[in-house]
Parts: structure tokens; C-alpha cells; sequence
């Protein structure tokens, strides 16, 4: 008797074909049109798109962007934690401060890329962007585990642990600055530079067909992200070091420029990975908890996506050159998304929270912690999600809505205006003739109050002769009853240039 077979592996099949399939269908429609795109979580990528030598050439900026930049949004993001959650230490808050530390902007794909960057961010602008959002992805553990370090020697008075605040610097400088960071840096510098040598060759050689060229970037992002995983080290920091030093003589980068093959893996991947995303979400917790009641919640989301990032950005941007203007500074400091970095120090913080014990338990304290990062750092990354991903579609229809709006009534209401005639205005002399207010036999004065002899007025124009034909009822203006016909205007001004010594009533004769 055939039965339902409602495994995980073929409802995730299913899902994510389905959704795949039926995203295609408007895909274009959804990233050109209403600005929507999804996620790039390949940092060799990012690495790789940024022209040769970037980071060396743009150090004082990112050194800004990077030092006091993501200290700031930690404080601000930590101090709003802090205030909001009942019953929370500060060093508590801390931690999950530094979750959303990192930015991801790439999370927000057509903002750095695409049609409305095209039109709208300036390449210098865009550039900075991905490289603070690859490099600070990296960058977020000295944050955490300066917190995460102190509350496992010191929090509940170091109960389980002895060493106190001197063991957990101790820790700090030598477990993550010299182990994780300095070591992931080189790691990757020397992977992405034997890569670029290997490749280098093999297409000298002629032993690399096109189709693995142009997943090479792909698959050296899997490498360092399973060989950092093995020896423990920042496998985010490491991808995007790589990737830069990869392309560090744009070889690769306009080798690509043009295939599609790796922006097609890369799309598969996100969606992937943002559909485990909502799967693995905990939504009902975001409602009942014991941490903090859904209404500071909403209230912290709407603080931290203000406050985190735009003030800091505000106060350096004159010393950041590719920040020109105080709306780009602007612009900057708002799209800072909140993205797959913060999950993956959650789960980072996570596993070092839930193996502080004592007594084979869990310590209070790392408990606490552990159930705060997961709701709050979740319930940040769903907000930045909807905010940064809607922002551009919603302000573009927000500016333009009015307009149209106010189009339509005013064509559907207002009647057809009139056209005024040049008779009506009572300075209409021609600057192509000039005028004789003394008169004379080949011009008439137009004296105010003096009535006309046609009531439509003699068009001029210099290039060609606009002047209507002459009929017997409408004699031409200033040369009196002829049964000639007329003759354009440019003439006589091409008379007088040509003969400078004439004067204009010859000139006219003479035409």
C-alpha cells in the first residue's frame, strides 16, 4: 500500500525546487524592477569583484570603517540591548552585541550592484561597501569573545572556572588575535595567492576547459571554508583575504566579468540558504519567552537599525573619502544590513555559552545569555531582512506615487490650455531686424498704440525662412504693397554680414 514518506530530505527538496523554479519566473521583474534580490554569502566573491591592490590603496578608509566604526556599533548596539532587556548585565549584552556587529550589505544585492546602483551609488561608494562588509564579517570575534571571555572567568564570580579577568585577556590576545584573526589573514593570503599562481598556469598551459575557470572562485571559497573549519580559525575572514589576493592583478575578475556561471551558482546557494533560514527560525519564541516581551522586542528592532550604525558613520564620513556628501553618508550608515554573519556568531556564541558548566549544567549565567542571543540576534536579522530588502521598492514608489497620482487628476480635470498668440504681448519686436523708430521707407515703426497691419505677426527665425507666403490681403510688413513674392529674412541678414559697410535699407534693396 503506497504511503506518505514525509522525510526532511523530500519536503526540502521539494520546497526549495518549487520555490527556485517559481522565483525564475519573475526573477528579472523582482531585481530590476522592485529592487529585490537575494543574499551573497560567497566573501571570495566580494574579494575577488574589488579592482587589484584595493585593500592596500584604501587602508586609511577601511581602517575607519573597521576600527572605530565597528567598535561604535558595538557599544550602540550593546547599550541598547542592555536598556531594553529586563534584568540584563551589561557584559551580558555585550555578547550579543557583538552578533550584530558585522555588517552584510551584500544582503541588500541591488544596492551594490545592479540597476539602481547603477544609477544611483557611485562606484567608489559601492566598492567601500563590499570591502567593510568582507572584512568586518571576519572581524566580529574579537568583539565576542572579549565579552564571552570575561563572563566565563568572571561572571557569577568565576564559579567553575579560576584564572579571573588576567586568564580571560590572556585567552583573548593570544586564542583570537594571534590564532584566529592573524592566522585566518595569512591562511588566506597564501591560499589566494598559490591559487592565482595555479590558475595562471593552467590556462597558460591550456589545462583548465572554461566551465571549471569559472567555478574556480566557488570552489576555493568551499576549500577555506571546510580547512578553516579543521584547524579552528575565522573561515569569513579567511574567504574574503583570499578572494582579494586572488584577483590582485584583476585577472580573474575581468576574465568573468561577463559569464554568468558563478552569479547563477552563487543565487542557488543563497536561496539554499535562506530557505534553511526561515525553516530553522524560532518564531514562536519571538512571542514567548522569558527573556524579553514582544512589544520591547519590536521597539529594539526599530532602535537598533537607527541607532547601531548611522551616528558613527555621520561623525567620520568627512574623513572617508569615498563619502562625498552628507546623503551618502546617510545612505551609508543605513544600509549596514544585519545579515549571515550575525547567524553564524550566534551559533559560534552559542556552542562556547552552552559548554560553560558546572556540575554537569549549564552556569545560570551562559544560560541566560545563550537564550537572549537567539532571540533577539534571529528576531534582528528577520527586521533587517524585511527593512533593507523593501527600503529601495517602497521609497521609490513612496516618491513617485504622489506624482503620478497628482498626473492623472490634473489630466483628467484640467481643460486643454489655450495658446497664447504673440499679438497678445505688447513686446514682440524681432531681435533678427532691428528697429528704426524714426522711420523710413523700408520699415514701419511699431509705435505703442499704433494699429498693426496684419493681426497675425510676422514669425523670424535665423537658419531658414519661416515666414508664411504673401498674399495680395496681407502685404509684408515694412516694404508696403508688391505683387513680388517675398523674400526670407536670412537673406538680408546674410547680406549685411557680407557686406558690413551697407546699410540695412540697402541691404534690403538689394535682397
Amino acid at each position: 500500500m503506497p504511503t506518505l514518506s514525509l522525510v526532511n530530505f523530500n519536503i526540502v527538496c521539494a520546497t526549495l525546487g518549487g520555490f527556485v523554479s517559481l522565483f525564475g519566473l519573475v526573477s528579472y521583474l523582482c531585481k530590476e524592477t522592485f529592487y529585490l534580490s537575494e543574499a551573497c554569502v560567497q566573501l571570495v566573491l566580494a574579494g575577488v569583484q574589488l579592482p587589484k591592490r584595493y585593500l592596500q590603496i584604501e587602508w586609511r578608509s577601511l581602517s575607519l570603517l573597521l576600527g572605530p566604526g565597528m567598535a561604535a556599533m558595538w557599544m550602540c548596539s550593546s547599550l541598547l540591548i542592555w536598556a531594553m532587556i529586563p534584568n540584563f548585565k551589561f557584559l551580558h549584552a555585550l555578547v550579543v552585541g557583538a552578533c550584530v556587529t558585522p555588517t552584510d550589505p551584500v544582503l541588500s544585492n541591488s544596492i551594490v550592484k545592479g540597476k539602481f546602483a547603477d544609477k544611483h551609488v557611485p562606484r567608489p561608494l559601492q566598492r567601500i561597501i563590499v570591502a567593510e562588509s568582507g572584512a568586518n564579517d571576519g572581524l566580529g570575534y574579537p568583539f565576542l569573545f572579549f565579552a564571552m571571555y570575561l563572563l566565563k572567568y568572571m561572571g557569577m564570580g568565576g564559579e567553575g572556572f579560576s584564572g579571573g579577568g588576567g586568564k580571560a585577556m590572556a585567552l583573548w590576545f593570544y586564542e583570537t588575535w594571534a590564532y584566529t584573526i592573524f592566522l585566518s589573514v595569512a591562511y588566506g593570503t597564501v591560499v589566494g595567492w598559490l591559487s592565482r599562481k595555479l590558475l595562471h598556469w593552467a590556462e597558460e598551459k591550456r589545462y583548465v576547459d572554461r566551465e571549471s575557470f569559472l567555478v574556480f572562485a566557488i570552489a576555493l571559497a568551499l576549500f577555506i571554508v571546510g580547512t578553516c573549519g579543521l584547524i579552528g580559525t575565522d573561515d569569513l575572514l579567511a574567504c574574503f583575504i583570499a578572494g582579494n589576493v586572488f584577483t590582485q592583478d584583476d585577472w580573474f575578475r575581468l576574465e568573468t566579468m561577463d559569464d554568468s556561471l558563478q552569479p547563477t551558482i552563487d543565487m542557488l546557494l543563497n536561496l539554499a540558504v535562506f530557505m534553511w533560514f526561515g525553516a530553522v527560525c524560532p518564531w514562536s519564541s519571538f512571542l514567548n519567552n522569558s527573556i524579553i516581551p514582544i512589544y520591547r522586542l519590536i521597539f529594539l528592532g526599530i532602535l537598533i537599525l537607527l541607532v547601531r550604525r548611522l551616528p558613527i558613520i555621520l561623525a567620520m564620513h568627512k574623513y572617508i573619502h569615498q563619502i562625498e556628501h552628507f546623503s551618502q553618508a546617510a545612505f551609508v550608515g543605513f544600509f549596514g544590513p544585519i545579515g549571515v554573519g550575525a547567524i553564524f556568531y550566534l551559533s559560534i556564541s552559542r556552542e562556547y555559552l552552552l559548554g560553560i558548566q558546572v556540575d554537569g549544567k549549564v552556569r545560570e549565567d551562559a544560560q541566560q545569555v545563550a537564550e537572549a542571543v537567539n532571540i533577539v540576534v534571529w528576531f534582528l536579522v528577520i527586521c533587517s531582512i524585511v527593512v533593507h530588502g523593501l527600503s529601495v521598492p517602497v521609497g521609490k514608489a513612496g516618491y513617485h506615487l504622489p506624482r503620478t497620482i497628482s498626473s492623472v487628476i490634473s489630466t483628467s480635470t484640467a481643460d486643454e490650455p489655450e495658446p497664447v498668440s504673440i499679438s497678445n504681448i505688447p513686446h514682440t519686436h524681432s531681435t533678427a531686424m532691428p528697429r528704426a523708430d524714426g522711420g523710413g521707407p523700408s520699415y514701419r515703426s511699431r509705435r505703442r498704440g499704433e494699429p498693426r497691419e496684419s493681426p497675425n505677426p510676422t514669425p523670424f527665425r535665423i537658419g531658414r525662412s519661416v515666414i508664411r507666403p504673401h498674399s495680395p490681403s496681407s502685404p509684408l510688413p515694412g516694404v508696403g504693397q508688391s505683387d513680388e513674392p517675398e523674400r526670407p529674412v536670412n537673406l538680408v541678414i546674410h547680406e549685411q554680414a557680407t557686406s558690413p559697410d551697407k546699410s540695412p535699407e540697402e541691404c534690403l534693396r538689394s535682397v
